[in-house]
């Protein structure tokens, strides 16, 4: 099937140009998240060239970076696939994703510069917009916090995870679309950031995990 896939508009330091196969594979990724692509559904490289006017080579990197991170498998003589979604796989995710995001937080709280805390409290600011999309604002206020941890081993880690956490929302939102608040709870995380206290941000950082967890886990058993 093919997708109009579009680039994401996310300015790039004037220093270090987005190069090519970074633009693709985070329009892949965005669509694979938000089921745009759906779990199972062949993915055909010359396809998706056209769709976003790139050539073959950016998107054949990117497929393979997001096989590296579980949204795509590749089956030897099948092709390439969107990969499936696993109910099971909700719990494994809390359990790495709660010491993690933890962590994140708490470094987060001793390192984001004045531009860090502003920017996430700029995300913060826009919670309940009329016509926002919770869960995108939610995705983009976890990826500033990890961001704000200044340690780029952590922020892949955090941002692998987050990616397949955040699919198995959207299907589970998708299951059941009645309206929840728990994608709009990052606030005290925020202030916590903003208020340099790295033990308050870890343990809301937690707490924010499971009631996350929690939610989908409810969704998925409507």
């Amino acid at each position: 099937m093919a997708h109009s896939l579009t680039y994401v508009d996310r300015p790039a330091p004037s220093a270090v140009p987005v190069r090519l196969v970074d633009r693709a594979y985070e329009s892949l990724r965005d669509a694979l998240i938000s089921l745009r692509i759906e779990p199972g559904e062949p993915m055909d490289e010359k396809q998706l060239s056209a769709s976003m006017g790139v050539g073959l080579t950016p998107v054949r990197d990117a497929l393979k970076r997001l096989t590296l991170e579980g949204l795509v498998v590749i089956y030897p003589r099948r092709g390439t696939f969107a990969a499936e979604i696993r109910v099971s796989d909700e719990l494994w995710l809390t359990e790495v994703r709660i010491p993690l995001e933890g962590q994140a937080a708490a470094l987060a709280a001793q390192r984001a510069t004045r531009e860090d805390c502003q920017r996430l409290l700029t995300l913060t600011g826009r919670t309940g917009e009329e016509g926002g999309n919770p869960i995108d604002l939610d995705v983009a206020i976890h990826r500033a916090v990890y961001a704000a941890a200044h340690n780029a081993y952590l922020e892949t880690a955090c941002n692998q995870h987050a990616n397949l956490a955040m699919r198995l929302w959207n299907y589970a939102f998708r299951r059941d679309p009645s309206p929840c608040d728990v994608p709009c709870t990052l606030d005290s995380v925020v202030h916590a950031i903003a208020a340099r206290d790295p033990e308050r941000a870890q343990h809301e950082a937690e707490v924010h995990l499971r009631q996350f967890s929690d939610e989908v886990r409810d969704l998925l058993s409507r």
